[in-house]
This record gives C-alpha cells, structure tokens and sequence, in this order.
C-alpha cells in the first residue's frame, strides 16, 4: 500500500526506447519514481508482478506480446491495477477490446504530456485510503 508521503511509482512499457526515455524522464520530473521499463506486454506483466507499481504506462502496438495482451494479464492479477494506455492505434478492433479491458485512461500519440500527468496523479490519489 503506497502512503501520502512516499513517492509513487510506475513502469513503462514501449517498444520505442526513445517514447520510454522521455515518458520516464517527465513521470521523474512529476515526482513518479520509474521502478521499471519494458519493451513488450510480457515483460509488462512480469514486472507488474515483481514490483507492484501504482500505476502501468502502456503502449498497445508492440511486437511478441502487444499492450492488449498486458493489460489482460495485468487486469488478472489486478482488476484494479492502474493502467493508462498511450498508443497510436485507433482501430476500431483494438478500441473494443480495451473497452472490455477498462483502462484507467488512454490517450493518443502525440499526446499532450501535462494530461497524461494529470491522469497520472488523479489515478494515484484515489487509490490512497482516506
């Protein structure tokens, strides 16, 4: 259980090294620790199990295991889990099935990053007890 005074924490999962680097230096920057970084939906859920993040950025477009694979996966260990999908997949397919999967918010690339934040903490303070 994360408490009002630790920082927070996320993992970041992109198939574009570049998207993971920025994304973690601005979460950094917005006082989100980035315990980890992945670069499939596999690793995704093998890290979100490890390290329990209060909250997952993850892209859906990745080769292997795409995004929809990890927050399928993820929603089984968490149904809670905060997840927040950042991808340029717009497809009719794809917006269905994370309509069934409920992430806690999506946002398309290019995507204005102080809303991505927002989510972000907006997600993290509601998971704290009061």
């Amino acid at each position: 259980m994360t408490n009002s005074t630790s920082m927070r924490t996320a993992i970041v999962i992109d198939d574009d090294i570049d998207t993971i680097d920025v994304m973690s230096e601005l979460l950094e920057i917005n006082k989100i620790k980035v315990v980890g970084k992945g670069f499939d939906g596999l690793e995704a859920v093998e890290m979100y199990k490890k390290l329990k993040p209060d909250i997952v950025f993850l892209d859906i477009m990745m080769p292997n295991y795409d995004g929809v694979y990890a927050l399928e996966n993820i929603r089984k260990i968490n149904p809670n889990a905060g997840v927040i999908i950042i991808t340029g997949d717009t497809t009719q397919e794809t917006m269905s099935k994370l309509q069934d999967l409920k992430p806690s918010a999506i946002f398309y690339k290019p995507m204005e990053i102080s809303m991505v934040i927002w989510a972000a903490n907006n997600l993290i303070a509601e998971a704290i007890p009061t």
